[in-house]
């Protein structure tokens, strides 16, 4: 079968006239009757009904364009994809994210995009809270945790582990804790950028859980601030491990109860709903993905 033929009969469907459907496609309308007969010819059918007046399909005609107009949209997909492929970044690519997680992941993928593609600007805003992205003419937003439904598209690109984290001036007594329980008698930093600060459910072995409310010394509203008050001894805190992990390989963190463990979230790529992204968006997401996957998240 000649595909092709497919576009003239469909554009006959969608114009309901020879006539219109050779202006569409700008061929001659003798032509365009040809390709729709050598096509019912093929499928042994009667696809159009012609009158003087209208032509219209029928039964199996009307099935038959319906498969018609799916198989047509996928192949534009498919070359709109590629084409968004092949081309260079160009433009001006507006991403925000995470303050803790923007500094340590992000801001190296985006030296090495700047350096990559001289040709987009990228501009990177970093904030522990949701930025609209409409309002803001946002092109991705990078969402570290839970996501929330809406109308936006995602795509997951890592996780991470939450970590009970101390300074080693407290490693006296934090070796002296046995139980979740009896962390609400030490110190606590709380993160005000999290909705419930205080409140940490524990679970060993996957199936024994404990709930605890901790016991909040200082209260800061940004992450790294509150990693700088751990590491300066003002007490526990729960940080994820992907800005916590090289200072306890270091030894300048102790994790506090090993064996119990804390949820672990996504990391998301979020964007406006649309068919296709542009070269700018994909390409540095493409790059985040890459940057996660050597990290082994």
């Amino acid at each position: 079968m000649n595909l092709n033929r497919l576009v003239y009969f469909a554009a006959v469907v969608d114009t309901g006239s020879f006539t219109r459907a050779a202006e569409r496609l700008r061929v001659t309308k003798a032509v365009v009757s040809q390709q729709v007969a050598e096509l019912e010819s093929e499928l042994g059918t009667t696809l159009l009904t012609r009158t003087t007046r209208r032509v219209q399909p029928t039964e199996a005609g009307r099935l038959f364009h319906a498969r018609c107009a799916s198989i047509l949209r996928e192949a534009e997909d498919a070359f709109g994809e590629l084409a968004q492929v092949a081309a260079e970044p160009t433009g001006t690519l507006r991403v925000t994210a995470p303050y803790d997680y923007g500094i340590a992941s992000v801001v190296p993928v985006a030296t090495e995009f700047a350096a990559r593609y001289p040709a987009c600007r990228l501009e990177l805003m970093l904030a522990d809270r949701t930025v609209d992205l409409a309002s803001a003419g946002i092109d991705m937003a990078i969402r570290v945790g839970w996501l929330e439904d809406s109308s936006l598209q995602a795509r997951r690109i890592g996780g991470f582990r939450q970590v009970l984290v101390g300074s080693p001036a407290m490693a006296a007594r934090i070796a002296a804790v046995q139980e979740p329980e009896e962390l609400a008698a030490l110190p606590f930093v709380a993160n005000m950028a999290l909705r419930e600060p205080l409140l940490w459910p524990f679970t060993r072995a996957g199936t024994e859980k404990r709930l605890v409310r901790m016991r909040s010394a200082l209260a800061i509203d940004t992450t790294p601030a509150v990693l700088a008050a751990v590491q300066g001894g003002g007490g526990l805190s729960v940080l994820p491990d992907f800005l916590v992990g090289t200072l306890l390989a270091a030894g300048q963190l102790v994790e506090v109860l090993p064996a119990w463990h804390l949820p672990s979230g996504g990391i998301h790529a979020v964007y406006p709903a649309a068919r296709f992204r542009p070269a700018k968006v994909t390409t540095f997401l493409a790059m985040l993905v890459a940057a996660e996957a050597a990290r082994g998240r």
